[in-house]
């Protein structure tokens, strides 16, 4: 008996520990920023765990810089775009995958998993050619129709799943009473899927908020780039110095927007992303 309860103790505590190790190497580094965005000079340099004077010179230097405001804008631009294309085109067809029965459904599902699983550099140099045929060279619409496509596949996939557990009685009874698929799909279905679209809209806004790659490759000028590209092109007063407090100011100013709808919609975030594990 003793031997189980000291193995039972032993496992929890392995346990807490194991937690304690993952949220500190998650949290500290945001929390560093934190306190190195109010050192400033040579403080700086000075290793210290806890805030012993708030300096704000750093938050007043970024917001001062017309460009880094416009960037932000850009930024909330792109993503809500991004959003509202993305659950647009996946709420349609996650209706077509998950309810309607036609041969190479389980297919057509494989393959959008597939194409989530490209990574980014790897379509980098055929999307700027199809961006320059377009004629959307440093335009946020080059970055809009660039995240669409590699956030609608998740999307497509999160909502499918969550469409499949809805009960095919609903869909029987809206069809007896007259209602057309798409009446199906926004009065029946979509009242009963806002934890799924909480989720997956999250994810897709986060996704294109935090995005570098193409966003560095398709914008040229200050007035057309997004936060994560000009935080990476801030610069000092000459070509030598890196701004460390203002480096660190801008990523908190970004970074708690993101933290903050996390925490309030934490919740529906859970529930939509289990919501398909299991089957009722």
């Amino acid at each position: 008996m003793n031997r189980k309860l000291l193995k039972k103790i032993a496992a929890k505590t392995g346990f807490t520990v194991l937690l304690a190790g993952i949220l500190l190497f998650t949290v500290f580094p945001f929390y560093y920023a934190i306190v190195t965005s109010f050192k400033s000079g040579s403080e700086l340099f000075d290793v210290t765990w806890w805030v012993s004077s708030f300096n704000f010179s750093n938050y007043l230097s970024v917001i001062g810089d017309g460009s880094f405001v416009g960037s932000i804008w850009n930024s909330v631009l792109v993503s809500f775009a991004t959003v509202i294309i993305a659950m647009a085109f996946g709420l349609t067809a996650a209706y077509a995958l998950g309810r309607v029965q036609f041969r190479g459904r389980s297919a057509v599902l494989m393959i959008v998993l597939g194409v989530s699983m490209f990574p980014q550099v790897a379509v980098l140099s055929g999307l700027f050619e199809v961006i320059r045929a377009l004629d959307l060279y440093n335009n946020p619409l080059a970055l809009i129709f660039s995240y669409t496509i590699f956030t609608l596949p998740f999307t497509v996939w999160i909502l499918t799943t969550f469409m499949r557990q809805l009960p095919k009685e609903l869909e029987e009874a809206a069809i007896v009473d007259g209602a057309s698929p798409m009446t199906t799909l926004f009065k029946v279905f979509i009242p009963l899927m806002w934890p799924a679209m909480a989720t997956t809209g999250l994810l897709a806004f986060i996704a294109a908020w935090n995005e570098f790659l193409f966003a560095l490759t398709f914008t040229l000028t200050d007035d057309q780039r997004t936060v994560p590209v000009a935080i990476a092109l801030l610069t000092g007063g000459s070509q030598y110095e890196l701004p460390w407090g203002n480096l660190m100011a801008a990523s908190v100013i970004v970074t708690v927007p993101l933290v903050l709808l996390v925490l309030i919609f934490q919740r529906r975030i859970v529930s939509g992303l289990t919501a398909g594990a299991v089957k009722g």
